[in-house]
C-alpha cells in the first residue's frame, strides 16, 4: 500500500547545466508521520553523495527553509526552480507491505545532491508546522547517513536501468491511456524516457530516426534566440536537446 511519495526531476548528473524542482508527491505529516519519513530515508541514503563545500552548505539551507524557500534560487550549486520541462525523474515512495514499511528508493538519476535538495524543497512548500517537522527528520537524518529509521527497510528501484527495452512486456495496467505515469513508462530505462519527455514522444512506441531528428530541428529553432526565444537559457536547452537526440539515435 502507497503510503507516501516524493518525485524529485532533476538533471542528469553528467549534463553541464545543474536544475532541481519538485515532481508530484504525496507527504502526509499526520500520526505516524509517514512523509516525514520517507523523506529521512531519502535523506539518509543520498547525503553522503555531497562533496565537502556541499555539506557545509547544507545546514544553512536547512535553516533557510524553517521560513520557506523562495524558488527560484541557487543552493549547493544547484539552480531550484518551479519548471520540469526536459528534468529526469526520480519517485521515491514509502510502502505498507504487510506489517512492515519499505522505502523504495529511485535510483534510476544516480544523482544524490538534487535527491537532498528535493527533501528540503519538499519540506519548504508546506505549512509551518509540518514543515518543521520535515526538517527535523532531514536534519536527524543527515547526521546518520546510510541510517534508515528504525523499522523500514530499504528496496532499490533499478530493474528498469538493466533490463532490455520491450514495450510489450508492459503490464496490462500500463497499456490504458488512464494509467498511471510510471505504469506508463515501465521497463523504460531513466535515460531513455528523459529523452522521449525532451522530445515530446509517449510512452509505447520507440521512436523512429526520422521523427527524431525532425523534432530535434524544429525544436533548437523554437530554442534559438535567432527565432524569438529568450536568450536566458537558450544555450542550456540547444544542449540539452542535444544530449537527448544522442541517446535516442544510441550514439557514443
Amino acid at each position: 500500500m502507497l503510503l507516501a511519495e516524493l518525485t524529485v526531476r532533476h538533471t542528469r548528473r553528467h549534463m553541464p547545466t545543474r536544475r532541481v524542482a519538485l515532481g508530484q508527491r504525496l507527504l502526509p505529516t499526520a500520526h505516524p508521520g509517514y512523509g516525514p519519513l520517507l523523506l529521512a530515508c531519502v535523506a539518509a541514503t543520498t547525503a553522503a553523495g555531497l562533496d565537502e563545500e556541499q555539506a557545509e552548505a547544507l545546514g544553512p539551507l536547512l535553516r533557510d527553509a524553517r521560513q520557506g524557500l523562495s524558488v527560484p534560487r541557487r543552493a549547493l550549486r544547484f539552480r531550484l526552480q518551479l519548471d520540469t520541462e526536459g528534468l529526469a525523474l526520480s519517485r521515491h515512495r514509502l510502502l505498507g507491505v504487510g506489517h512492515g514499511l519499505v522505502a523504495e528508493l529511485d535510483v534510476h538519476g544516480n544523482h544524490p545532491v538534487p535527491q537532498v535538495l528535493g527533501t528540503v524543497m519538499a519540506a519548504a512548500a508546506m505549512a509551518s508546522y509540518p514543515r518543521q517537522m520535515c526538517l527535523r527528520a532531514i536534519a536527524a537524518a543527515i547526521e546518520r547517513p546510510g541510517v534508515l529509521p528504525e523499522g523500514i527497510t530499504a528496496r532499490w528501484v533499478t530493474e528498469a536501468a538493466h533490463r532490455p527495452l520491450d514495450f510489450g512486456r508492459r503490464p496490462a495496467a500500463a497499456a490504458s491511456a488512464k494509467g498511471r505515469p510510471a505504469e506508463l513508462w515501465w521497463g523504460v530505462p531513466a535515460d531513455l524516457r528523459w529523452a522521449m519527455e525532451v522530445f515530446g514522444f509517449a510512452p509505447g512506441v520507440p521512436p523512429e530516426r526520422d521523427e527524431i531528428l525532425r523534432r530535434f530541428r524544429r525544436l533548437v529553432r523554437l530554442a534559438h534566440p535567432d527565432h524569438g526565444a529568450a536568450v536566458g537559457g537558450a544555450a542550456e536547452r540547444i544542449v540539452e536537446l542535444g544530449e537527448a537526440r544522442r541517446v535516442l539515435l544510441h550514439e557514443r
